[in-house]
């Protein structure tokens, strides 16, 4: 049964490491969540490592710039596992081919193509148009208001061209402050649908948390899985991946879940109940919000 708890600290003495999520926990999409940023500073302050685990595209350096933009604070966190990283080592090993097409904001996204020093021999990418790709590297929609459905076309082509769709990230909505967002494995997901073949590397699939395993392993931290806590507001992602891990984790229901679970301060026993039961989910723990 999730218990709900009212602050992170306690149960914080229970673990020596936290695989947190970013966006609906640490920030909104817009700005850092103080009571959240606190909470972190004080795990680290008691001797804590604190590894963000997030389905963003980005690589680890631009996570980090973007927490600068949101206000997150270098001293709430010691390392990055991003969706981003995972993926971009991926297709440098080739997996969708080495000519791809590129869905997503360029602006945004441009990091993703970036030299990856990780692989001793990573292969030639190159963007080249649809008609002349052997896959797809999707980073995002091209429009993140657009319904996913305006994707058919151009997959109904890659599917009978026998392509596969490299998802770097595996969210399907995201809230950006008050507006709603599709994400990269909304399109995914239409792809599969489909008929078409996907592959994840973000939250709730395995090759996210071998990095983040390794990021605690760079930061000199030999952390057992029992005193890894993960905290997320995806049941999907963060918590479906967390128990896919055998790890403990604390559903944020305050974020992508908040009118369901009918959360203001704290979630609503019952709503919580009906709403985890839905998801089939079972986290050990439950709070409105990050603190």
């Amino acid at each position: 049964m999730t218990e709900i708890i009212a602050r992170l600290a306690d149960i914080s003495a229970r673990y020596d490491a936290l695989f947190v999520d970013l966006w609906g926990c640490v920030h909104d999409g817009v700005t850092a969540l103080p009571e959240a940023v606190a909470a972190l500073q004080a795990f680290r302050k008691g001797g804590g490592a604190v590894v963000l685990v997030t389905n963003s595209p980005k690589p680890r350096a631009g996570v980090a710039e973007q927490l600068k933009v949101f206000g997150v604070p270098d001293d709430a966190w010691d390392s990055i596992a991003s969706s981003g990283d995972s993926a971009r080592a991926a297709m440098f090993r080739g997996v969708v081919g080495q000519k791809v097409f590129f869905m997503g904001e360029w602006e945004r996204d441009a990091g993703f193509f970036e030299p990856l020093n990780l692989l001793s021999d990573p292969v030639e990418i190159s963007r080249v148009p649809l008609e002349e790709a052997e896959g797809i590297i999707c980073c995002g929609p091209f429009d993140p208001m657009a319904d996913p459905e305006v994707n058919r076309p151009q997959f109904l082509y890659a599917k009978q061209k026998g392509m596969k769709l490299l998802c770097a990230n595996p969210d399907i909505v995201v809230d950006r402050g008050e507006v709603r967002e599709w994400c990269a494995g909304a399109l995914a997901a239409l792809y599969t649908e489909m008929g078409g073949e996907s592959l994840y590397f973000g939250k709730p699939y395995p090759p996210i948390y071998d990095l983040a395993r390794r990021r605690l392993g760079e930061l000199g931290r030999d952390v057992p899985d029992a005193r890894i806590l993960a905290i997320g507001d995806g049941p999907a992602t963060d918590v479906s991946g967390a128990m896919g891990e055998d790890l403990d984790v604390i559903f944020i229901t305050g974020g992508l879940a908040a009118r369901e679970t009918k959360t203001e301060r704290q979630p609503d026993a019952a709503a919580l109940k009906a709403y985890l039961g839905a998801q089939s989910v079972h986290p050990q723990f439950a709070m409105g919000h990050l603190r």
